[in-house]
This record gives C-alpha cells, sequence and structure tokens, in this order.
C-alpha cells in the first residue's frame, strides 16, 4: 500500500526516527562519494510541483533524487493543466501513469491531501501555509546530531506561530522534545494541531507550551528557532507584522537567557535585523548552514522509504 507524507501526523515515532538514522546512513555514505547509476531509484521519475517558489526545497530534492539514480521533472503552475480548470482528481491520475511521485509546494493543505487521494503514486508535501514536514524532519536530525539525543530537549521556539511552527509540535511530540513557543497574541499555532500534539505527548513524555514572552520560552533552552515574520502569500500584513513582533528577535540577549552551549536555527530565508540578528546567525553557535544541508539527507531518506 502506498504512503504519502502530507504531516508528521502521517508517521509513527517508530518511523520518524528510523528515517533520521537513514539519513544519518545516507549523510556518511555521501561524504564518502556514491555512484547515482545504482542508486535505489534507477529508472524511476519524481515530479516536483512548486506553486510557491524555492531555494532549499527545490535544490535539495532534485540533487536528492540525482543521487538515488532517479531523474526529477520540476514543473511550475504554468507548466500544468490545473490553471486552466483541470481538476487535482485529473491530473493526479494522468501523472499516475507516468511519474513515480510527487513533491509539492503550494499553498493549501486541501490540495495536497486532494492530490494525494488520487494519486497512485506517493506524495510529500513540500510545504503548504499550515504544514513543512520535510523542514521539521531536518530541524531534528539537525538538533539530534548536535545533541546526540532528542527526548528531553529544549527547544524555544520564538515568532510565528505559522507551518514550521505546526511540523516542530508535531515532531516534539513523536521524538519526547519539551518544545515552548513565544508567539505575539493572535498570531499562536491553530488549537487543533496542539491539541493533536499534546495527544501523541502523552506516549513520549513530550512538554509542548504556548505562551507570550519570549524570554520566558527561551530561558534554559537547548535550542533557540525562529522563521521569518511574514511568510509568502502574507506581504499585504507586512507592516502589521513588523509591529506585532517587536520584542520577538533571536539576539545576543536572547541567547544569554538559553542554557550554555544552546544552538541556534532558523530554517531560511532570512530576514537579517527582523527575527534575528545578524551576529547570532553568523555566529558559533549558529547550526543553520548545518540545517540547510540536512535537508537533503533527510529528504533523500524520505524518498527511498515511499518511492519504490
Amino acid at each position: 500500500m502506498k504512503r504519502d507524507l502530507l504531516t508528521l501526523a502521517d508517521v509513527s515515532a517508530g518511523e520518524l526516527l528510523a528515517l533520521l538514522d537513514r539519513a544519518a546512513a545516507l549523510k556518511r555514505d555521501l561524504a564518502k562519494g556514491i555512484d547515482p547509476s545504482v542508486g535505489p531509484l534507477r529508472g524511476k521519475s519524481v515530479g516536483l510541483i512548486f506553486h510557491k517558489p524555492s531555494t532549499r526545497t527545490r535544490i535539495s530534492f532534485e540533487v536528492g533524487v540525482y543521487q538515488l539514480g532517479g531523474q526529477a521533472i520540476y514543473l511550475t503552475a504554468a507548466d500544468l493543466q490545473l490553471g486552466r480548470g483541470e481538476t487535482v482528481a485529473d491530473t493526479a491520475r494522468v501523472l499516475s501513469r507516468y511519474l513515480h511521485g510527487i513533491v509539492i509546494r503550494t499553498f493549501d493543505q486541501d490540495l495536497v491531501e486532494d492530490l494525494a487521494r488520487h494519486a497512485a503514486f506517493p506524495v510529500i508535501n513540500g510545504l503548504t501555509d499550515l504544514h513543512h514536514p520535510c523542514q521539521a524532519l531536518a530541524d531534528l536530525f539537525t538538533i539530534r546530531e548536535r545533541k546526540g539525543t532528542l527526548q528531553g530537549v529544549r527547544m524555544a521556539y520564538v515568532g510565528d506561530g505559522n507551518n514550521v511552527a505546526h511540523s516542530l509540535l508535531e515532531g516534539a511530540a513523536l521524538t519526547g522534545m519539551h518544545l515552548t513557543l513565544a508567539c505575539p497574541p493572535g498570531y499562536e499555532p491553530r488549537p487543533e494541531v496542539i491539541l493533536r500534539a499534546r495527544e501523541r505527548a502523552k506516549a513520549t513524555g513530550a512538554r509542548l507550551a504556548v505562551l507570550e514572552d519570549p524570554r520566558e520560552a527561551a530561558k534554559g533552552a537547548d535550542v533557540l528557532y525562529t522563521d521569518v515574520w511574514t511568510s509568502m502569500g502574507q506581504e499585504a500584513e507586512t507592516e502589521v507584522r513588523l509591529r506585532a513582533f517587536q520584542g520577538y528577535q533571536i539576539n545576543s540577549s536572547l541567547l544569554r537567557v538559553a542554557a550554555p552551549g544552546a544552538i541556534v536555527m532558523h530554517c531560511l530565508p532570512a530576514h537579517r535585523g527582523e527575527e534575528i540578528a545578524a551576529e547570532v546567525m553568523d555566529g558559533p553557535q549558529s547550526v543553520v548552514w548545518d540545517q540547510a544541508e540536512n535537508r537533503l539527507h533527510v529528504q533523500k531518506a524520505v524518498l527511498e522509504w515511499l518511492v519504490r
């Protein structure tokens, strides 16, 4: 039976840890040199449907498919008949005759779920307005790489309760991490996502909290994490958001409140001087560039797992 990765709610705790283990092995293998012609995706084609621009997601998936021996086919909205009235179901049925998997980066989570319902191949969510599971997997991989474990690690997420925050909540719940989110009033994660994550956290001992004060969230944290205050599609809200998020920057002052040896994370692209200070992003405690690299290794593990 085919599997999809639409949110981290689609995987079990055991499957998530197995993906991280496989990503670590793939990273080690890459350092030794690989031969794509003998990869597990040899003879397979994976479509990349992108309705939103991308740097890391597109390049990491294209390179990842190649390194696994497959072919990536990049498709924008202009390349498909969806924009001219063809239904998602019809598009899914046609692409199922050609492809072995799809990575889709779009706005509406419902579109991704509709595509998955009608496709004969696995569908991987490369980002929607509601979830970003591949990013969260890379984040968990990076934290475990630096801290040696995920169980009991304390993360403070400072900023917008957006798609990344939703996926981090789900990931923390599955791995026993303690996650505190500091968000301005009105910018908290969706209640249904918090509720679902807390239900799953009962099995792992993860503690999940949402509050307003960034310094309270950061106190003693092993990881400080932030994202842009204004995501794609929210440009009209920029000025309002800039006012709402004043005081929610990760900077040297906030870092001093965290635990000694705390690491700083950002999923990129960053607006330096807004949600993160440049000296922190470029400082010795930043793992931002490792985090970006690890998208490649984790996504290869996901592709290997799902595309058969």
